[in-house]
C-alpha cells in the first residue's frame, strides 16, 4: 500500500490524527479539507493539498473521505468539484464517515460503472482512539479489495472485522451507535444516582468499571462527566446525526426502538440549550436537569486511581 498515492479528504477530529499516524508509518498523503487552517500542520508534515476533492482524486489511487454528514458526503462523491467527477478506472474509494447505508450502496453502483472499486469503513473509538491508534474499523465491500487496503487500515485501526457487502459496514456502525446511546444514559444515571447518595464519584467508578458494568464509556466519558469536562471527543451534533440515521433505518425495516428514539429526545435538548458542539458526554447535562441535581454539589472532582 505505501507505493500508492493516498489521498485523504477531511482532517477534522478524527481525520487529523489518522493522517498523522500514516505519515509517521512512511505513506505519502494528498489532502483536501474544507478549511484548509485544519490541514496546515498535515501540509507542514509533507502532505500535498489540493483545492477540491476532484483535484485530489485526479492524483490519487486510494481516495479516503471521513467528514460531516450524509449531504456532505453526497456532494464530496457527487458535486461539480466532488471524486467522480476526475475519478480513474481502479481507484479505491473508501469512505470512513458514519453515514447511510444506501448511500453507502449508491456510491459503490457508481464506483462500479465508472471501474472503481468502494469500501465503507466507519469507526468507532472516537478521538480518543484516532490518537492512539486504537480504532474499531467496520467494513463493507468487495472482500478482495478490502484485503488490498487491510495494511493501511493497521496503520491506525487495532480491530478491523469485514461486515459483508457494500453497506453493511454502516449498518454495523448504527448497532455501534446504538448500543453507545443506551449504555451512556445508564453511565450518566449511575453518576446521578451516586451524586444523590452522597458517593464520592471516583471511588464508585474504581469499583464498578472492574465489574459487569465495565465499558469503554465508563473507562473514558465518565471520568470526564466528573471533572466536568464537556469537550468533545465525539460531538452531540454528530451523535444526533448518526441516531437520527438510525433510527431512520429502523423505520425503514419497520423495526421499534423506544430506547434509541428517547435517548435522541435528550440530545436534541441538549442541542436546545446551546451545547451541541459539546462531547456527546454532555447527555449528563439533560438528565441531570431531569433529575433536579443542578443545585447539588458534586463530590470535588480527583483523577481517578484505576487505569
Amino acid at each position: 500500500m505505501k507505493d500508492k498515492k493516498i489521498g485523504w479528504i477531511g482532517t477534522g477530529l478524527m481525520g487529523n490524527p489518522m493522517v498523522k499516524h500514516l505519515l509517521n508509518a512512511g505513506y505519502k498523503v494528498n489532502v483536501y479539507n474544507r478549511t484548509k487552517e485544519k490541514a496546515q500542520d498535515l501540509i507542514d508534515m509533507g502532505c500535498t493539498w489540493f483545492d477540491s476533492p476532484a483535484e485530489l482524486t485526479a492524483a490519487s489511487e486510494v481516495v479516503v473521505t471521513i467528514i460531516g454528514f450524509p449531504k456532505d458526503v453526497e456532494e464530496c462523491y457527487f458535486g461539480e468539484q466532488g471524486i467522480f467527477k476526475t475519478i480513474k478506472p481502479g481507484t479505491v474509494l473508501i469512505d470512513m464517515t458514519t453515514t447511510k447505508p444506501s448511500l453507502a450502496v449508491k456510491i459503490a453502483s457508481e464506483a462500479t460503472k465508472v471501474g472503481a472499486e468502494f469500501i465503507d469503513a466507519p469507526v468507532s473509538g472516537g478521538q480518543v482512539g484516532a490518537i492512539n491508534g486504537t480504532l474499531s474499523i467496520m467494513i463493507g465491500g468487495k472482500k478482495e479489495v478490502v484485503d488490498t487496503v487491510l495494511p493501511m487500515f493497521e496503520v491506525f485501526g487495532k480491530n478491523m472485522v469485514y461486515q459483508g457487502p457494500a453497506g453493511a459496514g454502516q449498518h454495523t456502525k448504527m448497532c455501534n451507535q446504538i448500543t453507545i446511546a443506551g449504555t451512556l444514559i445508564g453511565v450518566c444515571e449511575g453518576l446521578i444516582y451516586g451524586v444523590k447518595a452522597g458517593l464520592d464519584l471516583n471511588t464508585m467508578l474504581e469499583s464498578i468499571t472492574k465489574g459487569a458494568a465495565g465499558c469503554w464509556s465508563l473507562d473514558v466519558l465518565a471520568p470526564k462527566i466528573v471533572k466536568g469536562d464537556y469537550s468533545p471527543g465525539f460531538s452531540v451534533d454528530n451523535f444526533v446525526k448518526d441516531l437520527t440515521i438510525a433510527l431512520e433505518e429502523a423505520e425503514a425495516m419497520k423495526l421499534s426502538l423506544p430506547g434509541l428514539a428517547l435517548v435522541k429526545q435528550l440530545y436534541i435538548s441538549i442541542q436546545a440549550m446551546g451545547k451541541g458542539s459539546s462531547g456527546n458526554q454532555a447527555l449528563y447535562l439533560a438528565l441531570e436537569k431531569l433529575a433536579n441535581l443542578d443545585n447539588l454539589d458534586q463530590p470535588e472532582a480527583v483523577e481517578p486511581t484505576y487505569r
